[in-house]
């Protein structure tokens, strides 16, 4: 799964000249909470977030009048502002990289770029709970297992074969490894629903035959609004 088909393309730049007021408005209008800065060729050159218009802006208790805060904040610049070490994702990097650095560093977004360095989009941790979404299969629903297996070769190939006896039709198989089980990984398995007779006899088959940890049937319509 690589960034370039999940990121949004659309990205919304200004440059380092523009005002910082042009920019809290444009975040406002947009709903967003960061804007990568990019100049004439559109090489990103920085980034602003809504917590450095905050730290930049007047405090509450500021004396000044309203001219003269007005003329303050028309006065500062992106480029007065912004964060200039910004921390970027390729094009042809993987979702999941890119969900790495997010999490480790905290933050919601972080902008694409192309070779050149020229920023061609954004990935934000909604576009990663997308890739999420559809690589489970769960707004088709089904039932998801969730398995202790051993990291011996053909431990998973075992319960596909057993699946696929038992006429069960897998949507999707997810694998974790847990740092302090060495010796086991846990495997996510989501199969298409089935005759509940048929789907009672599988799971018995799968609790006497394999390490069952939960046995669940997912129904998501109806909960977004």
């Amino acid at each position: 799964m690589l960034v370039k088909n999940w990121m949004t393309k659309d990205v919304i730049t200004l440059t380092p000249e523009r005002s910082m007021m042009k920019a809290a408005k444009l975040m406002k209008d947009k709903e967003i909470s960061r804007l990568p800065i990019v100049d004439d060729e559109g090489v990103l050159v920085g980034i602003v977030s809504d917590r450095d218009i905050k730290e930049a802006s007047p405090s509450k208790a500021t004396t000044l009048d309203m001219h003269e805060l007005y003329y303050l904040l028309s006065e500062i610049k992106l480029k007065d502002i912004m964060s200039r070490k910004v921390l970027t994702v390729s094009i042809e990097d993987t979702v999941e990289k890119a969900a790495v650095v997010l999490d480790e560093n905290k933050i919601g977004g972080i902008p694409v770029v192309d070779a050149e360095n020229k920023c061609v989009g954004i990935i934000t941790n909604t576009d990663v709970f997308r890739v999420l979404i559809n690589i489970t299969g769960v707004l088709h629903g089904g039932v998801q297992m969730g398995l202790a297996l051993s990291n011996k070769a053909g431990s998973l190939s075992l319960v596909i074969d057993f699946l696929k006896e038992n006429k069960a039709r897998v949507m999707s198989v997810l694998t974790s490894y847990e740092p302090n089980q060495e010796n086991t990984r846990q495997v996510f398995i989501r199969i298409m629903d089935m005759e509940k007779s048929e789907l009672n006899k599988l799971r018995e088959g799968i609790d006497k035959n394999f390490n069952l940890l939960y046995w669940v049937r997912d129904s998501v319509h109806g909960l977004t609004s």
